[in-house]
């Protein structure tokens, strides 16, 4: 059944993925109304998020945010699909490092390094740091998927351009290894999503509201004396990204306990309040209280 669902799916993701983007835009926004308007793919969620971070905005304005996120999400999923077929020099011109000459200074530290991002504007793209020829390995850390075979098309997708993709759940033991016969590496993560209850260690201020933040990309970044860059991207138009790589440390140890996530959530926070409609909204973000954990 595996094999047939992932043939089934590959060949359909392909046949889009071949598509030229004037018509994959225009799947999008078939799906757009259908996600919005049709089925209202976690509405209720999104409007809360957004009421909880935007409270002094009227409802109105919300409902314009959601919308555009909404079209936005909808691009990210097509996006991601087109990977299948793109050719590096496109993914070159649509995911554009503005400094990438800073890759090779954080590897001057001789230390593997944590590229922190977030759900905003195009994380599927950024595994296409590797086409800009760093001198470490590079990994990309993603969730596993609970079905089997969209789990494989997944990872097919995103390691595209070189990238070895790793389940959050081994990245210590990868890392460990890693350190053991002096492979260094970049570990590409994701770190905005909200842990589960009991493994809250911190919480910080993020757009206004007390919450729960994983701070696992810190614990190893100290642990085993790696560098720690902030990946910002942000959308310059459709289909087009522009990253800049803010290093934050090459000295992990030397900053206080949880400093290095609150600055990673900072560098988000501006970035969304700038431009809201860029924010993966759909998260249950703040399903945990700190009230119910005094």
């Amino acid at each position: 059944m595996f094999k047939v669902i992932y043939t089934i799916l590959y060949i359909l993701f392909k046949s889009i993925s071949l598509l030229p983007f004037r018509v994959i835009y225009i799947i999008s926004d078939l799906f757009y109304l259908i996600t919005f308007y049709g089925i209202g793919y976690r509405k209720r969620v999104v409007l809360e998020n957004l009421k909880l971070a935007f409270p002094d905005y009227d409802p109105s304005h919300r409902k314009r945010i959601a919308k555009d996120f909404y079209k936005h999400f909808c691009d990210i999923f097509l996006e991601m699909i087109k990977l299948l077929s793109i050719s590096e020099s496109e993914v070159l011109k649509r995911f554009k490092i503005k400094n990438p000459d800073i890759i090779k200074t954080i590897e001057a530290e001789n230390k593997s390094i944590i590229f922190l991002y977030a759900h905003y504007a195009s994380f599927e793209y950024s595994a296409a740091f590797t086409l800009y020829k760093p001198d470490f390995k590079g990994y990309g850390v993603y969730k596993r998927i609970r079905n089997k075979a969209v789990d494989q098309l997944m990872k097919k997708i995103r390691s595209r351009f070189g990238v070895e993709m790793i389940d959050k759940n081994d990245v210590p033991k990868i890392m460990m290894k890693n350190q053991a016969n002096h492979q260094k590496a970049i570990y590409g993560m994701i770190a905005d999503q909200s842990p589960k209850a009991d493994n809250i260690k911190h919480w910080t201020t993020f757009l206004g509201v007390e919450t729960p933040v994983f701070v696992g990309a810190e614990v190893l970044a100290k642990r085993l004396d790696l560098s720690v860059c902030y990946m910002k991207i942000e959308k310059s138009k459709r289909g087009f990204y522009d990253v800049e790589l803010i290093p934050i440390t090459t000295k992990a140890n030397k900053l206080n306990n949880y400093e290095i996530t609150d600055i990673y959530f900072k560098h988000l926070e501006q970035q969304i309040l700038k431009k809201p409609a860029y924010y993966f909204w759909s998260h249950k973000r703040w399903k945990h209280k700190r009230h119910n954990f005094k």
